[in-house]
């Protein structure tokens, strides 16, 4: 019998209350470098391809390494893996402070610098999504990835605050030096953090990295279980399809809803999926949500992400428009959130970090292509029909597993 839910139950583990503090601090440094590097490498090259760039960068190496680093954590220290992530976060931020002080940046030095923040956040999404089961445990995972995914986006809605105020007051130049040591109090925190595989009662059999082979031999795996497998190809039809690229086109929205300057409508119009998604997370974790975490709830609330997003594609109302990104960004952070617990709860522990590695690959790897789904469709259509087609080709997904699905008892 599962036991009853209690509001913010992970918090109530000093572990994990450490692991929730420097996650958000380094997804809020993830973003003040993401404001300052490209303010600065936009000014210097005026590059659109250059911010094409960013984004297949950022999210490319998920797509090829998610699976082979979950390996490396079903074999060796999650914690060591995260810092190999936080150290690279760190050795980029410090480059390109490094380049703008000395103003030697070349558009080779920005695009090598970009592939190491991608292979960076794979280290450290993907281990910490390991290291996270064993702070927690079964029993309080479900609220852990809540606040998780809460703190994400909290980071996502800080992040450019805090990098506009450090690029007014410190300037780009030595903005980024500081913003290097945000990533510092997760780096000493896991050098003696007692979690990891060190630390299990049974670790289980050491199986060999074997890059590729690792991909398709955890497809198999995961084939065979309909609920985990269910999940993943959930998170990766809403990456592919749709992922965060309709904030790319928000200019050409808030310009058609007429608010185009870059005022403080234009700005509500950036935040509004974030805050319905801290919302999301709160009445979730608070046990106010009216819907149980469950397979058939993740489906169902993705299929209404999909609406909403539709709808906001081809409203022309700003109020509306607002409205629905709200609710799109609630029923984001509440089907993400359940399905990462689902998988978290469904992974086998001798391949868990596999099956994270594939979650990751499927939910952040695919992002790469959702640039073409809505962007380049968008510039022969118009980004409103390419959003809406893109949202309704995901509801199908949604609607066509929950056909096929049973929702299964409730998890918490």
């Amino acid at each position: 019998m599962t036991a009853p839910h209690r509001p913010f139950d992970a918090l109530r583990l000093p572990g994990f209350r450490v692991f929730l503090l420097t996650f958000l601090l380094t997804m809020t440094a993830d973003n003040v470098e993401h404001v300052i590097s490209y303010w600065v490498a936009f000014q210097k090259f005026h590059s659109p391809a250059l911010g094409g760039f960013a984004v297949v960068s950022h999210w490319l190496p998920f797509l090829v390494f998610s699976v082979p680093v979950g390996a490396l954590n079903d074999r060796f220290d999650s914690r060591r893996l995260i810092q190999i992530g936080a150290a690279l976060f760190m050795f980029v931020s410090l480059g390109w402070g490094y380049f703008f002080v000395t103003g030697t940046l070349q558009m080779w030095h920005a695009m090598a610098l970009l592939v190491m923040h991608g292979c960076a956040g794979v280290f450290w999404m993907t281990s910490s999504q390991v290291l996270l089961y064993d702070v927690v445990g079964a029993e309080g995972i479900a609220s852990a990835v809540r606040l998780n995914a809460t703190a994400r986006y909290l980071g996502m809605l800080a992040g450019p605050g805090v990098g506009s105020l450090i690029l007014r007051t410190l300037g780009p130049n030595y903005g980024l030096f500081l913003n290097a040591t945000f990533y510092l109090p997760l780096f000493v925190w896991l050098i003696r953090a007692p979690y990891g595989r060190h630390f299990r009662s049974a670790e289980g059999p050491r199986r060999a990295v074997r890059g590729l082979t690792d991909i398709l031999e955890t497809i198999r795996d995961v084939r065979g279980l309909p609920v985990l497998s269910a999940m993943i190809v959930l998170a990766g039809g809403a990456s592919f399809f749709v992922g965060n690229s309709y904030q790319a086109q928000m200019p050409t929205f808030a310009g058609d809803l007429g608010h185009g300057d870059p005022g403080a409508a234009y700005t509500a119009l950036l935040g509004a999926d974030a805050a319905g998604a801290l919302l999301g997370g709160i009445l979730l974790e608070s046990g106010r949500s009216l819907l149980r975490t469950e397979t058939g709830s993740a489906l169902k609330l993705a299929a209404l992400w999909a609406c909403a997003l539709g709808a906001f594609a081809l409203v022309r109302s700003y109020p509306l428009a607002l409205l629905l990104l709200f609710l799109a960004g609630f029923f984001e952070l509440s089907f993400s959130s359940m399905t990462q617990t689902i998988v978290q709860l469904q992974a086998p522990s001798a391949i868990r970090g596999r099956v994270l590695g594939l979650f990751n690959m499927s939910s952040g790897g695919l992002r790469a292509f959702s640039g073409i789904t809505v962007g380049l469709l968008g510039s022969v259509l118009s980004v409103h029909l390419s959003l809406a087609l893109a949202a309704a080709a995901f509801m199908a997904i949604a609607l066509i597993l929950l056909a096929r699905l049973p929702p299964t008892s409730k998890i918490a």
